[in-house]
């Protein structure tokens, strides 16, 4: 009976996590690893035939425009993205912080609104804002004199474009995840420094504040960089499909069109494969770097 027991209790703890683990092996594991194995074959989803090409997908690729311009795209969105949602609310939180009575919770309530909405629902409102004609984007830059923006229809504007709409539509969440790191910094550390001579509150934010929210800004900071390009695919889809001239299509994007516009499953699974490894490069960095300047409470 002793090695019966002892057996049961070595595989409990693997009983009681088994409800959480299966989806997230059907549902990214498996998939994760069927994508390795096709994109090493030249196969369209539909015939029987699955033709065995080893490494000519990715050669293909590192050759191909579209994969390398949808590369630099993800690069410059990525790059705008992180200024967008994290450097402004970042800043927004802490200008509200030191806003006192119900002006407060005011703000907090509208900076967050938007996130409620769908990017469907946001990709619409942008599509009216950016009418070149009547939307209301270009009728401001009208009232300063400014030239008019084809937004969604320029090849040096529509990235920046897009971008706007995920900024704009997940831009509460994130306020709302730095304003409360911002909060949990103890009253009391800020008023010893205030005792200690502090007067200014750039310095309370550079010298306190920042270095005490680094956690939270680290978790934006990931959230941003892995999620913010998966964003990013509804309103391309909606607004450009990838265009002008290629100039608004990422690395995700490109992998939808590869494997349900074109039908090309190994090229896309293989583009699938190098966004993956493109992430976890990023994870990699942010744990040997990033992670050190963070300051963790004991």
């Amino acid at each position: 009976m002793k090695p019966a027991s002892g057996w049961l209790q070595r595989i409990k703890p693997l009983l009681f996590i088994a409800p959480a683990m299966l989806p997230i092996v059907l549902f990214i594991f498996v998939p994760l690893v069927r994508s390795i194995y096709w994109s090493f074959l030249e196969w369209n989803m539909v015939s029987p035939t699955k033709t065995w090409v080893g490494l000519d997908n990715y050669v293909e690729l590192f050759s191909n425009r579209e994969f390398l311009n949808a590369s630099a795209n993800t690069l410059w969105y990525m790059g705008m993205l992180l200024v967008l949602i994290l450097f402004v609310p970042y800043m927004t939180a802490y200008g509200v912080t030191q806003v006192s009575g119900r002006w407060q919770h005011f703000y907090r309530g509208a900076l967050f609104v938007p996130h409620v909405l769908s990017l469907a629902v946001a990709s619409v409102i942008f599509l009216w804002l950016y009418n070149p004609l009547i939307g209301s984007v270009n009728e401001i830059l009208r009232f300063f004199q400014l030239p008019d923006v084809n937004w969604l229809n320029d090849a040096n504007w529509a990235l920046f474009a897009i971008t706007l709409v995920v900024a704009w539509n997940t831009f509460g969440y994130h306020f709302i995840v730095l304003l409360a790191g911002i909060l949990s910094v103890p009253e009391e550390v800020k008023e010893s420094a205030r005792v200690e001579g502090m007067k200014s509150k750039l310095g309370m934010l550079r010298r306190i504040v920042f270095p005490l929210t680094g956690p939270t800004i680290l978790f934006v900071f990931v959230l941003t960089t892995v999620m913010g390009i998966q964003f990013a695919f509804v309103p391309i889809q909606m607004l450009t499909n990838g265009g002008p001239d290629q100039s608004t299509s990422n690395l995700v994007f490109l992998t939808y069109q590869y494997g349900f516009q074109f039908f090309r499953t190994g090229l896309g699974s293989a583009t699938a494969v190098l966004t993956f490894l493109f992430f976890v490069l990023i994870i990699l960095l942010q744990a040997k770097v990033l992670d050190r300047r963070v300051h963790y409470e004991s």
